[in-house]
């Protein structure tokens, strides 16, 4: 199951998940290269701001996160034909800053994990070091932010242990927060 407005849909191996079929959505953190062939006054990194917008000399002010390196390149490469004649833009992630998760509650390491690859509830718990002795495993929460509103979405850790509901390990999105009571 994807968030993002796409609960519900079962992802299996043969189908990637959307945001794979388009490629990498660019977030606020990201560090990019950006280099024009033949201008190396208009070669540098620049960082994906919180406000998701980077600056970048001659294009101005453009919108990145959300979008993928391709259409950030073809912006580019468009706000620049006014200034370099057939500009060749090559725009690299350098690092990866804007993925993140975090896991609170119940667990041996609580706290923000950055991730490059998809991942699911039962890898952050993972990556959280597991659960205490304490944990209500059955009550976990997912808390997603969609179109600005925020709502929870409920894990049962037995369930997806034993194999019995795959469908509630759902692939978090950048800022998903996993609670464990």
């Amino acid at each position: 199951v994807v968030l993002g407005g796409m609960a519900g849909r079962v992802v299996s191996a043969e189908s990637p998940p959307p945001a794979l079929e388009k490629g990498y959505l660019l977030q606020p953190g990201d560090m990019l290269q950006v280099t024009v062939w033949k201008e190396p006054e208009l070669t540098g990194e620049m960082l994906i701001r919180s406000d998701g917008g980077v600056s970048f000399p001659l294009v101005g002010e453009v919108r990145a996160a959300g979008a993928t390196v391709a259409a950030l390149t073809e912006e580019f490469s468009k706000r620049l034909k006014k200034y370099v004649p057939d500009p060749v833009v090559t725009i690299a992630v350098k690092s990866l800053g804007g993925n993140q998760i975090y896991v609170v509650g119940k667990v041996q390491h609580p706290g923000g994990f950055s991730f490059v690859k998809p991942l699911d509830v039962m890898e952050a718990l993972s990556l959280a070091g597991g659960s205490t002795p304490f944990a209500s495993l059955n009550n976990i929460l997912i808390l997603h932010r969609e179109n600005g509103r925020q709502h929870a979405i409920r894990f049962h850790y037995n369930e997806v242990a034993s194999g019995r509901n795959l469908a509630e390990n759902i692939l978090l999105e950048s800022g998903d927060t996993v609670v464990v009571p």
